[in-house]
């Protein structure tokens, strides 16, 4: 067993506030020699650490927890050779310094029990009650599958899903984690690196979205010295030497950081501001990225100050004499109180210069801000309590779910879209990619609904979010009001109103792909296109419509008949597959957005795919190609319906009020704008796809004349696309 698990500094108190010491410990893990003389003394460290947090916690359930785990893991041994014990107390001892309730320390002593002994699950329930077996049987799925290659993205999806259920589940898998990380030494090294790629891929990330910053910061220093030794060695050097010229508690005179700290608690004195001004040791990564970031380090560049106050208006009154009797870098400032990150995290950032020039970090939050920061939603408390404390809660909601308050935004997302993956290596692909996000943006419905998006996410996100898979009908949006493409990338605050087309048998185009940021979104796009090849779009085309008229879904917007301005996004796809008739009875007739057929144009047609015929212009490049694999064309013919629908795209000079203007002369021929989109101009090109429903198709000719005479415009053309044969 590792040294920080088995002799644990005592926590810095407060004001009776118990002050988290895990970073230190880790960094003695690191930092000095493993020792392994003794066992812990039992279950003694974390009754202790326990009750630092919960002074009232009844500890007699812990120590029951212990004699069953101990006497059932007795004879196990560890590969480090410590006897098994010692694993669950562990990180038992992890969740209690971080503030954990005492069923989850319960179910975290117990953790290997049902995977490792004879002890079962019924076992667990009788002794300890339903929620504690919930947790067991949480953790104990997640071990069901060996980190294999083949097997991670299954174990993970399995964690996904049991984290959904209790976030509790996880914290103890981050906590196991670990512990395991710390004693990773025993392994061989391509073992080790492995675990690390795994745990840096993944796990760190989730530990960064949960909040709990302690766990987080260790792992990484863990994962760097397994992934990167000669820059780890660097590194630990530089804070070993940095170390050498402190008094290894505070800091002597001479470092630049300890006097901006002497100074700043001097003038928060002055102000009658209660606040404690504490030295806060960056950990390795943190240093040595700012070591790249800068070149070479400063003396202030170990550290960050850290100013801990009682309430929320301190803070800010802290901030303003900083500000005032500092020289503050203002770049650097950041409110996370007013507007929190999405895993909870609050805190103002900023940075001084001191009276020799030194630029100290600062941070300035509460006492209950910096636990949540450090243990995040394990400092929560039991989400299912109804007092939040540490007792188990076993009854449910009225409505036979678990509510989770402390379930944010993103999980909830997880859970949603890995139920839609269609491979564990699309799920293991998307769910790194969503993890990489590491910033959350809440936007505005204007039904007053709210939807809780990654940054970077477009309206194509948004889309998705709001209506799932009938999303693949939308046309464009308006964003705070204005009409904005399907690509545009949102910001938090923004208020957005989805387009959907009034074809419900649309879909979407490839290129939404290349907005799509989250992977709901992508997962359902791919989706769509991988079922419907033969009507694969192009970035200006839409999927072919059925025949016949389709229904607006319930509580959707749609665009009126003739809008005045352009839709932006994609542009529906022709539809006048009710005046084609073709010669296979009860088909359904879909008009190919390669081509847009539209009368009075010699056409043919091809079985596609479930059946539907598709309708091309003869001399579209795929009816050659559908002949060439030996597709059978199918008689088609015009019906006496004069309506027709056709796509024509417009290509012009960039100018002010061109788009008003052309939709001007298309309304000026009767003709209705179905949806349209615009390009982004290249080299003062621009770009303009319309959908059009034309009362007769005879018009067409002058339509497209009377929109080649716009000013700018230099050609309007019939749209013609490339398919992929089915």
């Amino acid at each position: 067993m590792s040294a920080e698990a088995t002799s644990p500094g005592a926590p810095i108190r407060r004001r009776g506030r118990p002050r988290i010491d895990l970073r230190r410990l880790g960094r003695v893990a690191l930092l000095g020699p493993v020792s392994r003389d003794r066992l812990p003394d039992a279950i003694g460290h974390v009754a202790e650490a326990h009750r630092a947090h919960h002074p009232d916690a009844d500890l007699s359930i812990l120590h029951r927890a212990y004699v069953l785990a101990e006497s059932s893991h007795r004879g196990q041994m560890r590969k480090s050779g410590e006897p098994y014990i010692t694993h669950p107390l562990a990180v038992t001892l992890i969740l209690a310094q971080l503030g954990a309730e005492t069923t989850t320390l319960t179910a975290s002593l117990l953790h290997d029990t049902v995977e490792d002994t004879d002890v079962t699950l019924d076992q667990v329930r009788e002794q300890f009650g339903k929620e504690v077996c919930y947790l067991v049987d949480g953790v104990t799925k997640l071990e069901k599958v060996d980190y294999g290659a083949a097997a991670e993205p299954e174990t993970f999806r399995k964690m996904l899903v049991a984290t959904g259920d209790d976030v509790r589940v996880m914290s103890i898998k981050l906590a196991d984690r670990l512990h395991n990380m710390r004693t990773l030494g025993v392994m061989r090294p391509e073992k080790q690196a492995r675990i690390a790629k795994v745990t840096r891929d993944v796990l760190i990330p989730l530990a960064e979205r949960l909040g709990v910053q302690a766990l987080k910061t260790e792992l990484e220093d863990l994962v760097f010295a397994i992934l990167h030794p000669e820059e780890y060695e660097r590194t630990r050097a530089l804070i070993a030497a940095a170390t050498a010229r402190t008094d290894g508690s505070g800091a002597t005179p001479q470092d630049p950081l300890a006097v901006i700290a002497e100074n700043v608690t001097t003038v928060l004195r002055e102000a009658g501001i209660p606040a404690e001004v504490l030295i806060r040791p960056r950990h390795f990564v943190s240093v040595h990225r700012v070591g790249v970031k800068r070149g070479e380090l400063r003396g202030t560049d170990f550290g960050r100050l850290l100013v801990l106050v009682g309430e929320d208006a301190d803070c800010y009154a802290v901030l303003g004499e900083l500000h005032t009797c500092f020289t503050p870098v203002i770049s650097e400032f950041k409110d996370f109180i007013a507007a929190p990150k999405f895993n909870l995290y609050q805190s103002l950032h900023t940075a001084v210069v001191g009276e020799d020039g030194a630029v100290a970090e600062v941070l300035i939050r509460t006492h209950r801000m910096h636990k949540v920061a450090e243990a995040g939603v394990i400092a929560l408390g039991n989400p299912y309590a109804a007092d939040g404390g540490a007792g188990p809660q076993t009854a449910e909601p009225a409505d036979g779910e678990r509510a989770d308050p402390t379930r944010p935004g993103w999980l909830s997302r997880l859970l949603a879209w890995q139920q839609s993956a269609p491979d564990p290596d699309t799920f293991w692909t998307t769910l790194r990619a969503d993890l990489a996000q590491d910033r959350e943006i809440t936007v505005f419905r204007t039904d007053g609904g709210t939807l809780g998006l990654p940054a970077g996410a477009s309206c194509v996100d948004a889309a998705y979010a709001q209506y799932g898979v009938e999303a693949h009908t939308c046309i464009g949006a308006r964003v705070n009001g204005r009409l904005a493409t399907l690509g545009t990338v949102l910001s938090d605050g923004d208020t957005v109103q989805l387009l959907l087309a009034e074809d419900a048998a649309s879909g979407p185009s490839p290129d939404w792909l290349d907005h799509a940021r989250t992977p709901a979104a992508r997962i359902a796009i791919t989706g769509w296109l991988d079922t419907h090849p033969e009507d694969t779009r192009s970035p200006h085309g839409g999927r072919p419509a059925q025949a016949g008229p389709q229904q607006p879904p319930q509580g959707h917007t749609r665009p009126g008949p003739r809008p005045p301005e352009p839709l932006a996004g994609p542009a529906a796809t022709p539809d006048g597959a009710a005046n084609a008739v073709v010669d296979r009875p009860d088909a359904t007739v879909r008009l190919a957005g390669c081509c847009t057929p539209a009368p009075p144009d010699a056409v043919t047609g091809f079985v596609v795919r479930g059946g539907a015929v598709t309708v091309h212009r003869l001399e579209c490049a795929a009816v050659t190609r559908m002949r060439s694999v030996g597709r059978m064309p199918v008689g088609v013919s015009w019906g006496d319906d004069t309506e027709c629908r056709v796509t024509l795209v417009a290509e012009s000079f960039g100018r002010p009020r061109l788009l008003a203007d052309l939709t001007e002369a298309i309304a000026t021929a009767d003709v209705a704008i179905i949806s349209a989109t615009v390009e982004p101009p290249s080299e003062q090109r621009v770009r303009h796809t319309y959908t059009l429903q034309l009362p007769d198709p005879a018009a067409l000719p002058a339509l497209m004349r009377a929109m080649r005479d716009v000013p700018g415009v230099y050609d309007v053309s019939r749209a013609r696309r490339p398919v992929t044969v089915a």
